[in-house]
């Protein structure tokens, strides 16, 4: 039996359940919360209602955007170069991508990457949406951004077994070494994949 009382307690249950977070951290941030001035938890929870019924998917990338919008603001916006999708395994890995303000094209967002031990399989995520943006043409290039793991290395070989078939460039993001990482503490296969992706000086 709990010594807390329940509306603690089913918070703390609550924040177990978020990606990342311990009991321990849980407990912290329930006493921090009941502890916070009462505007401060009433905008917390205002936020959290509005992030599930303020926001959609974009019906072109699928990234995510306003509920009532069909595009989202890359796609609807006329600067961006349509000719080049780059894909992603979810949201947060296009806007790591956008804050490098290198990229310029439009984005296509899988939610999730092929994983059969998961069960998760090419109907699972957004594959054939995919396929179907590069059917009906305007695109020249697709940028596979999926994550260096087996399950993105996996998705990234489907893709390209999807997609040979289209008049389209077909790249793979590179992989190597970080900025400021020393070899002797790199692993063979980053060794690997940076000696194959080498450049010319």
């Amino acid at each position: 039996m709990s010594v807390l009382p329940d509306p603690l307690e089913r918070l703390i249950l609550a924040l177990e359940r978020l990606p990342g977070i311990g009991p321990k951290t849980a407990s912290r941030l329930a006493f921090y919360l009941l502890k916070a001035p009462a505007e401060f938890s009433s905008d917390l929870a205002d936020a959290l209602k509005m992030v599930k019924n303020g926001t959609a998917f974009c019906q072109r990338c699928f990234n995510i955007t306003d509920t009532g919008r069909e595009e989202c603001v890359i796609c609807a916006d006329p600067k961006r170069d349509k000719s080049v999708v780059c894909v992603v395994e979810d949201p947060l890995d296009m806007v790591a991508l956008e804050k490098t303000d290198g990229f310029k094209g439009l984005y296509h967002v899988l939610h999730g990457a092929l994983s059969p031990i998961e069960g998760i399989g090419p109907d699972d995520i957004k594959i054939y949406e995919l396929e179907e943006r590069v059917k009906n043409g305007g695109i020249a290039e697709i940028i596979i951004a999926t994550n260096p793991s087996m399950e993105g290395d996996a998705t990234a070989l489907y893709l390209r077994q999807r997609l040979d078939k289209y008049p389209v460039k077909l790249t793979r993001l590179a992989r190597g070494l970080p900025v400021g990482g020393d070899l002797e503490y790199a692993d063979q296969s980053t060794l690997l994949r940076a000696l194959a992706g080498r450049q010319e000086l």
